[in-house]
Order: structure tokens, then sequence, then C-alpha cells
């Protein structure tokens, strides 16, 4: 089977994480691909394979014979898709050699073109995947799984010699959690690359350091005609907050390694207001700085209307693994070279968000992160090749091959 197949196969099941839900995983829904895929192991001839209680899948290919020595290397993926758009009842469509021009996404009245996505006119003549513009696809990451249970296959089927390899799928990765109890003696691996989005080539050992910033605003409301001095609107307040930050320093205005503030919510009336932020940056130094310039801003609102009409509450995400990974820079040099065996040059960007690679890595598994080949995920225009997942099989596979060949 294909991962194009596999993919399409894997999308029609709903595996939404939640940002409210409690324990791990954070929705029940997500057991229903582990439990797929643990029979998917099984009937691939994996050992150890196990679904545990915490929806974490694990497999083990053994070595070939001979190779019993070799690294152990890990490739793993996540089980579970954004909470914040449509993940159920997805109906994938293909289009097969695709014309380069735009493609309607079913009664929607959204479009795929390449006037929004340039990179479309390079896909010509491919097979794509899409959906009709009400869900998303969810190739972010169902690919990466489609991509490593094929690489499986073929390793059994074509006989190719191997050592050591560990599988694992993880849920709640889009809200944060991912690998925090991914159990890494057990997993075994010496290390590991996670397939989590991107183009095929694309590989990436930076991330961005990341916190999460709430302001909690307490108001004070009085009668409008009596409120000279006296009323502190909370929904102001939260406006005044949000003007304090530099203006362009979002999403939109910044790009590669630059950082930035992102307001992903907000919520008020002239009692209470809250703000709800994302932070990020590369730089270490730079990340602390924009932290500090929130603990700033936070201790100017309540010089300015009273001790605590503000609260700021901050809580570290991620952190960037590049400071890990130089240690152990052959993981990258590995993959790379297995790239360009693809007939691919290598495409090595920093990641501007945060994969299950970084846990890891700080962990003590160092992880960087591999493309899947798919474009637009965490939306309606989320879309994918045929031919590029089958380069991003074969590139895991060189993976492989390599660490084989390896005296």
């Amino acid at each position: 089977m294909t991962a194009f197949d596999r993919l399409r196969r894997y999308a029609a099941v709903h595996t939404a994480s939640s940002e409210t839900g409690s324990g791990t995983p954070s929705t029940q829904r997500q057991f229903d691909l582990a439990r797929l895929l643990e029979q998917e192991l099984r009937a691939l001839g994996l050992c150890d394979v196990l679904v545990d209680e915490h929806c974490y899948v694990y497999g083990r290919l053994p070595a070939s014979p001979g190779l019993e020595q070799k690294p152990c290397v890990g490739f793993i993926a996540h089980l579970d898709t954004i909470p914040d758009f449509p993940g159920e009842n997805v109906r994938p469509r293909i289009v097969e050699n695709y014309d380069g021009g735009d493609l309607p996404l079913g009664d929607s009245g959204r479009v795929l073109s390449p006037r929004d996505f340039p990179h479309l006119r390079q896909l010509k003549g491919r097979t794509l995947m899409l959906t009709d513009g009400s869900t998303l696809l969810g190739a972010d990451d169902k690919a990466g799984i489609a991509e490593i249970l094929t690489m499986a296959e073929r390793l059994r089927a074509e006989n190719i010699p191997h050592g050591p390899i560990a599988l694992c799928f993880c849920p709640d990765e889009e809200i944060g959690h991912g690998a925090a109890l991914l159990d890494i003696p057990a997993f075994g691996a010496d290390f590991a690359y996670t397939l989590d989005g991107g183009v095929e080539g694309e590989l990436s050992f930076e991330n961005f350091n990341a916190c999460a910033a709430e302001f909690e605003i307490r108001g004070f409301n009085v009668h409008p005609g009596s409120a000279k001095d006296t009323m502190i609107n909370a929904a102001l307040v939260a406006t005044e907050i949000n003007a304090m930050l530099p203006a362009g320093e979002t999403p939109r205005d910044t790009e590669d390694y630059q950082g930035f503030f992102h307001l992903c919510d907000m919520q008020g009336d002239v009692e209470r207001a809250s703000l709800h932020y994302i932070v990020r940056d590369h730089d270490a130094g730079s990340f602390d700085a924009r932290k500090n310039t929130l603990r700033h801003i936070a201790a100017l609102i309540n010089a300015r209307y009273g001790p605590g009409t503000v609260t700021l509450n901050l809580r570290d995400q991620y952190r960037n693994m590049a400071e890990v990974i130089r240690e152990h820079y052959h993981v990258v040099e590995l993959a790379e070279q297995a790239i360009r065996d693809a007939g691919i040059q290598p495409v090595v960007i920093p990641i501007r968000g945060g994969t299950d690679g970084a846990q890891l890595t700080y962990r003590g598994l160092p992880c960087p992160n591999l493309g899947t080949g798919g474009f637009a995920f965490h939306g309606p225009f989320e879309h994918i090749s045929a031919e590029g997942m089958d380069q991003c099989v074969e590139i895991i596979l060189n993976i492989v091959r390599r660490v084989a060949d390896e005296t």
C-alpha cells in the first residue's frame, strides 16, 4: 500500500485534540486511530507493539541478521489534528494530473489557487489530495504516520537490510503536550526523526523557544455618570496592554528567525477582561527579553491603575532544540545525505513553531524533523501530493540504509 493510500484511510478517522481536555490523551477519539495502527503494525510483523494507557503507539523492527549492533534509529509522528478547525467527516478529494490552475473546494466557496499558494505551479502534473473546504485534511500529521508505516512495509517486502528501528505515534502534539510522556528508555532509539509537516526534502533542527502568556484584568465598575477618576474599564485596559506591544512583531509581519507576540484570544467587559498570547523567538536571549517586556507592561498597568489590576501568567512550552542538536550534528548530516540520495537538495530551515522532537531532544533523544510533503496545514486549504509522499518514504528508507552501511 502506498503512503498516499494510507493517508486517505487515516484521514477518515477523527483525531482532534482539545485544549480543555483533562489527562492524556486530551480526547478519547485519538485511540480510534491508535488501535487501527496497532493492528497494522502487527500485520506488518513488528514486535513489541503496544498502545499504552496514554495513547502512545509503540512498535519495533528487529535488525536484520548481522546488523544487531547498529544504532537504533527512531521515527515518530503524531496522531492528533488541531482542535481549531473541523477534523470530522473528512472527505478527501483526489486530483490526478493536476493542471496547475484553480481548484474549487467542494461547495464551500473556497478555492485553492496559485494566486494564494504560488508553489502549486510546481505541483503541475502530480496527483493531489485536498479537502472539500469544510474540514482540514489531517495530513498534519497523518501523512507522517503513513510514510513511516510504508517505510516499514517496504523494508519487509523488499528485504532491505537494516539495523534496529523503533516507531512511535504520539497524542496531543497540536496542544503542546506531544512527546511529554513518551517512554524514551522503552522506545530504545539512539536518535530519532519526527516526520511532521513541510515539503519533501525539508529538514529542521532549529525551532522557536515558546511560551503562553495570559493577562487577567480586573476592572472597577461604577455608574458612568460619576466615573471620573474612579472607573477602571477592564476591556479598555486590555486594548491598552496590546497597544504597548511592538506593532510590527506579529506573525503577519515576521519570518525566518524573527520572533513575535501573537494575540490568540481576547475577551472582556468593564468588570473583567483577558488576553491570551503565544510568544515565540529562536534566540534564547531575545525570548527572555520578550517575556520581560510582558512583565514590564504588567508592572506599568498596576502602577497606573492600582495593584492587582493585572495578573500576568507565563507558561513555558518548549525550547529551541538547536542548542542540543549541535552536539549531535551527525543526525543532521545523515538526514541531509539521505535527502540527496533521493535526488533532492536538502531544504534546511528553522521551524516557526515546535515539534515533538524539541521536547525529546531536551529529554536526551536527539530528534530533528523531516518534511512530509504537505502544504497549507491547519485549515481547509491543506493539500499534499502522492509524488511528494513517495519521496519522503524514500528519504527515510535512505536513512535506514545509511545507518546499516555505516562502519
